[in-house]
């Protein structure tokens, strides 16, 4: 089942990556922070169904989410054309990726717009949040961290809430973390055992992200992502 969706603002992220505020009017969305819904439309004769992720919480009329656009990519150059006024098809609310347990320590990896599902678990965490929460956010570089201004502001608001930024093409003047995001959980955190870990991003990343968890001791049921990217980074 699909519901119209109007563009009711937009506003640019990063270079390539904008945001978009949806809204189905009347409705009250219910969502668990971390699932995603489905963009969809016709291309070519053919559907093209993606999915997309709230960064936003649920329980109003309104989401938003942050696209990022590939020159080749059907979805995102489709969503980049659009404009406030225009109306799109969404799909149902989905996926695996949700707050466990709101009172244990968290961990939110993240790579490029695999952050946009850890937004809004992170938003959730600073309302209901008994622990405290550690995002890490890979980029390439710091033109292309999205989001910053609204990480920032969880970050100095939540004492429990800490933001970790690292580069994997960072510029002379980067004075932070540089490389990938699994590559400095052993420095990050000390606490393998009891603390929650949840992984987004691309296919490969998530992988080796959590086979780093693994070696470190982590328990299977601490570990957290979508449950696809074993399949497709074999691809």
């Amino acid at each position: 089942m699909t519901r119209t969706a109007t563009i009711v603002g937009t506003y640019q992220l990063a270079p390539r990556v904008t945001g978009f505020r949806l809204r189905i009017p009347g409705a009250k969305l219910e969502f668990d922070p971390g699932q995603h819904t489905t963009v969809q439309f016709e291309a070519d004769g053919k559907e093209v169904v993606r999915p997309y992720s709230p960064t936003t919480l649920p329980g109003t009329d309104e989401f938003a989410l942050a696209i990022k656009r590939y020159d080749d990519g059907l979805a995102s150059s489709y969503m980049h054309t659009r404009s406030p006024g225009d109306e799109i098809e969404i799909g149902e609310f989905e996926g695996n990726l949700s707050l466990e347990d709101p009172d244990r320590d968290i961990a939110l990896l993240a790579s490029g717009t695999g952050l946009t599902p850890l937004l809004s678990m992170l938003r959730q965490y600073a309302q209901v949040g008994g622990g405290d929460a550690h995002l890490v956010f890979g980029e390439q570089t710091a033109e292309s961290i999205f989001h910053r201004n609204t990480l920032c502001e969880l970050s100095a608001m939540h004492d429990n809430i800490e933001v970790t930024y690292t580069l994997s093409e960072p510029e002379w003047d980067w004075l932070d973390r540089t490389g990938y995001v699994q590559n400095h959980l052993e420095d990050l955190f000390d606490d393998f055992e009891t603390r929650d870990f949840y992984v987004c991003g691309v296919p490969g990343m998530v992988v080796e992200t959590n086979e780093e968890l693994r070696d470190l001791g982590t328990p299977e049921e601490r570990i957290h992502s979508e449950g696809w990217e074993d399949d497709a980074a074999n691809e």
